[in-house]
């Protein structure tokens, strides 16, 4: 296990020793570090598939009809299928096909159906769907007829509304009746990264908006005289602004309040209450921080009632709030999930979050409401799941106190325990100027495996450990446990005032110590970095390793050589070291051993997704970075004629920029709330000494 003992610093005395010398401990089985469990699943709501004879692939909306007989289920592809609302239904009737009319593919195609109001005596369904036209397409707002509920006339269409849309994705597309009866629809800002042009603040363009029409008065619509610029001064339609893909969005059954999930871009994901005239901050903000720019205060923008972090492929899914029977513990929370995960979250205004399961469906594109208020999911890759209450699972849980892991003695938690394997790192990855302690416990006779690139593979069981501290006083400890099922799990304790101990956080804090913010991750932003493209140990690699140590008399000694001899390593090859960023290699080198440490984790190949096109790793050639001259792709921040890199000037190149700021356009993106000025001047005179792109 890992433990970091100095920020930069070089192993006490006597740390030789501990690594050479034997222990008991691993002598019977192990350390009680390395027996942590994996805390079992603790949800209050299961998934449980529901009729089985559906199977259709490529759903993006379902719905059951006002009449409560028949549910519906649109495909992104264009068809809607129907079948009655039993437990065990017959297989689905092809109820229409719009595939002729519409343009499919990537975030287009068929997004979106609602029935009206009146359903029962007017036959009036309305859909939202990509069609031909525009710059790119057009997103179309039609009225169709049926006269028996399964099939419907598509003769019948009569466009409502048609927006231009300038690229292929954030098209929003979700269509629901309020309670006025009016109807909403929700439209992205149009796509492209950032919002080049500003649509969703921009009030006379209908992209980024919640908009709100009459569909019984008017030709083809009225507009409702609260709409904020029903007057003059925008787009009548709108109702709110500043959305960037409202995808999902719901009507609380009770109290007839609008909840929606907001895709974020690279960071935040959004739950949003939307009100009447509500700014909800895009392009100006991300979740509750400043997008593109440095300070956003002040701007009149509504934020979120929840968000979470974008951890590699994000794309929030927007349930509803619960207001059934089944499950009385969620009465009045707002339920939502994610596309790419399988956690369901419920959240009631003002109050945190509560993960209500960790064993969702993965793929979940849309949430649908029975009659009786119950709800049921349903996965882009076919079935429906209904939710009800979860089995109670037993099993052993994580000590809630670290005291209790055996990972770290709390009396003394700079020394390593029996069994433990401190380690020093040639360039530490920032952390607000804390001082890290670092060691990791392996199970016995089980050596770490050294892949091609220099990774560390530690074998399941591992349990690595690093402490941080401030003013000489530990602030936070993190476990990353590789557990049994192979699956990595990264645990944070945050230590009390006294130093006397520390307790297992359930989620992600921020607070004050000292005179400085502190963030601890939650589990997700902890894999955030520790992806699989990284090794998910990050700093277990031989390039950073290949270090002397002081022995027990202060002779330095090698540090991989101590590893082999402790039978973590097993015949290490011969390593080249990343070179210590205030030594004397020469300016690119720690430069780069900088960016590698504090960058790649994200900026290189397989690594989460949308990170990936520049490689900042240090074993690739200057030219292979993708870096230098480089056209932004997540926004310019303002400055002028800029790149990724512009040689011999920083001031034009984003990645000091980013390095520089803080909010949404701070790189690292996560786990820091102060700027590493020191790494910053470096990388600004590596930026400044290029005359050109390196060869």
């Amino acid at each position: 296990m890992l433990l970091i003992l100095a920020h930069r610093s070089r192993l006490p005395l006597g740390l030789a020793g501990a690594l050479l010398g034997g222990c008991s401990a691993s002598d019977s089985g192990g350390p009680e570090c390395l027996n942590l469990p994996r805390p079992p699943a603790r949800d209050l709501v299961e998934y449980v598939r529901v009729f089985p004879s559906v199977t259709i692939e490529g759903g993006v909306d379902l719905l059951l009809a006002p009449t409560g007989d028949r549910w519906y289920l649109a495909t992104q592809s264009g068809q809607i299928y129907t079948f009655p609302n039993v437990a065990e239904p017959p297989a689905p009737t092809l109820f229409a096909d719009l595939a002729p009319q519409i343009v499919e593919g990537g975030e287009a195609g068929l997004l979106g159906m609602a029935f009206h109001p009146d359903y029962a005596d007017n036959g009036e369904v309305f859909l939202s769907y990509t069609g031909p036209g525009g710059p790119v397409f057009e997103s179309r707002l039609s009225r169709f007829h049926t006269s028996d509920g399964l099939t419907l006339d598509l003769a019948s269409e009569e466009p409502i509304l048609v927006v231009d849309q300038p690229y292929t994705n954030h098209n929003g597309g979700d269509l629901g009746f309020g309670r006025d009866g009016f109807l909403y629809f929700g439209l992205g800002d149009g796509g492209a990264g950032g919002d080049p042009q500003n649509r969703a603040q921009d009030p006379d363009s209908l992209l980024g908006k919640m908009l709100r029409i009459d569909v019984d008065g008017g030709d083809p619509y009225a507009i409702p005289e609260g709409n904020p610029f029903a007057a003059g001064g925008g787009r009548p339609e709108i109702f709110a602004l500043g959305l960037r893909n409202p995808w999902r969005f719901n009507f609380d059954r009770l109290t007839g309040a609008l909840w929606a999930g907001d895709v974020g871009q690279n960071v935040w994901e959004e739950i949003d209450k939307i009100v009447l005239g509500g700014n909800y901050g895009w392009n100006i903000k991300e979740g509750l921080d400043c997008f593109g720019q440095d300070a956003c205060a002040g701007a009149g923008l509504v934020d979120p009632v929840a968000q979470y972090r974008n951890t590699g492929g994000a794309s929030v899914i927007a349930g509803f709030v619960y207001r059934g029977a089944a499950l009385p513990d969620l009465a009045g929370l707002f339920l939502y999930t994610d596309f790419y995960g399988e956690t369901l979250w419920g959240v009631a205004e003002g109050a945190a979050p509560v993960v209500l399961s960790e064993a969702g469906v993965r793929g979940t594109v849309a949430f649908a409401e029975d009659q009786d208020g119950e709800l049921y999911a349903l996965a882009y890759g076919g079935g429906i799941y209904r939710l009800r209450a979860a089995t109670p699972v037993e099993g052993p849980v994580l000590p809630d106190m670290l005291s209790e892991t055996g990972c770290l003695d709390v009396a003394d938690p700079r020394r390593p325990p029996a069994g433990a394997v401190p380690y020093e790192l040639n360039v530490p990855f920032w952390s607000d100027g804390a001082d890290k302690t670092r060691w990791m416990f392996l199970p016995p006779s089980r050596p770490a495996e050294v892949a091609e690139d220099g990774d560390l593979a530690l074998p399941i069981g591992s349990v690595v450990v690093k402490t941080f501290e401030l003013a000489g006083a530990p602030v936070e400890t993190r476990l990353l446990v590789h557990h049994g099922d192979g699956e990595w799990a990264g645990y944070t304790y945050a230590w009390d005032e006294g130093g006397g101990d520390a307790r297992l956080l359930a989620g992600g804090e921020t607070r004050v110590v000292g005179e400085q913010t502190w963030i601890f991750p939650d589990r997700a932003d902890c894999m955030y970095c520790h992806s699989r493209a990284a090794g998910r140990t990050l700093g277990l690699e031989l390039a950073q390793l290949a270090r002397e140590v002081p022995g027990d008399a202060g002779e330095p000694i090698d540090q991989l050589f101590l590893l082999a001899s402790r039978g973590i390593l097993a015949d290490p090859p011969a390593a080249i070291p990343l070179p210590a960023i205030a030594g004397d290699a020469p300016l690119a080198e720690r430069a780069r051993a900088y960016l590698h440490a504090n960058c790649s984790q994200c900026h290189r190949p397989d690594a989460p997704s949308g990170r990936a096109r520049i490689d900042l790793r240090s074993s690739v050639a200057a030219s292979a970075m993708n870096l230098c001259e480089a056209t932004p792709r997540s926004g310019d921040l303002d400055l002028a004629d800029a790149t990724l890199l512009t040689p011999g000037d920083p001031a034009r190149s984003i990645l000091s920029a980013r390095m520089h700021t803080l909010g949404s356009t701070r790189m690292p993106a996560v786990g820091s709330a102060m700027i590493d000025s020191e790494g910053a001047a470096l990388v600004d005179a590596w930026i400044a000494g290029l005359t050109a792109c390196p060869d």
